[in-house]
């Protein structure tokens, strides 16, 4: 692919934050969009838009004049999104369609970034060929943003994810949220009747990256080739981190009253896109590992000082 500037869309969140520092790495001029927070600190520039607003993102493709995209921003807090159906719909749903259609006038490669929630949970072990089952807001509005992408730009590329990793607030993946109450001694639930198939951040930014040098199109699952529930990913954390496995406690997802429904068999197989970039993806427990040498060589910490103050 060369040296591209990389338009990022929601450059604060999980994956913005590490898909823009892949990116650097491997040469590219990234830029970012963001609602409020800037990263002053940052190899990178970060401009302001709020995209749920109208012609927000044809603004910002113009300041930015992109020569590939990855559309990671979405409200994507499921309990949000059962409050707030309007602002799901605008961001999740209306929205990447916009970029697809500004992507697709332009003929620069995009990757749109969907979820695996898409699937009802009945069976798991979902491809592509799958007919989706969402059961809530979120799960709905993100599979109509998917459709809206690929209508608007066949060319485009489509990838279900989950993943974990490190953030800018440390608090923003299932594993931050284990450790954090790990270090602090606190007992926590993890639900053992929700299954899912997580991949390290990092190692997704990488195959977005490998994604876009492709050009490839059409709809991809990008998740870790081997799944287990959330208690076992926790135990697994606490393992691996050295903190008392008895802390993390087996618990249902059905008591825990969350106000979005759960799929609770989110099992997902990533074989077309491994095939397609000839590589198998990384096992959650490759990520695993990985995510424990990023926290022993100061990574969260030079994450989080782009957002301090010169």
């Amino acid at each position: 692919m060369g040296r591209v500037k990389l338009l990022i869309t929601g450059i604060t969140g999980l994956l913005g934050v590490n898909l823009a520092w892949e990116a650097w790495q491997a040469g590219h001029e990234a830029v970012g969009v963001a609602r409020q927070r800037n990263l002053p600190r940052a190899p990178f520039a970060v401009l302001q838009a709020d995209l749920s607003q109208p012609e927000a993102a044809a603004r910002v493709w113009r300041a930015a004049q992109p020569e590939a995209v990855v559309h990671a921003a979405a409200l994507a807090d499921l309990d949000a999104c059962e409050r707030r159906p309007a602002l799901a719909a605008r961001l999740n749903a209306e929205l990447p369609g916009e970029i697809a259609a500004l992507a697709a006038r332009d003929g620069v490669p995009l990757v749109h970034i969907s979820t695996d929630a898409v699937f009802d949970g009945e069976r798991g072990d979902y491809t592509e060929d799958d007919p989706p089952r969402p059961l809530s807001t979120y799960a709905r509005t993100k599979l109509a943003g998917e459709r809206a992408v690929l209508a608007a730009y066949p060319a485009a590329a489509v990838l279900r994810v989950n993943f974990f990793g490190w953030s800018l607030s440390g608090k923003r993946s299932l594993a931050e949220w284990f450790l954090n109450n790990l270090q602090a001694g606190k007992p926590v639930r993890g639900f053992s009747d929700v299954f899912f198939c997580p991949l390290l951040v990092t190692h997704l930014a990488d195959r977005v990256l490998a994604v876009l040098e492709r050009r490839l199109s059409g709809l991809y699952h990008a998740v870790s080739p081997r799944c287990l529930s959330k208690y076992a990913f926790g135990v697994a954390l606490a393992r691996r981190f050295g903190y008392d496995p008895a802390l993390i406690h087996p618990a249902s997802v059905a008591e825990a009253g969350l106000a979005a429904r759960r799929a609770r068999n989110l099992t997902l197989r990533s074989d077309k896109l491994a095939r397609t970039l000839g590589q198998p993806l990384p096992s959650w427990e490759d990520g695993l590992a990985a995510f424990h040498r990023q926290h022993t060589e100061g990574y969260p910490q030079r994450l989080r000082a782009w957002a301090s103050l010169p």
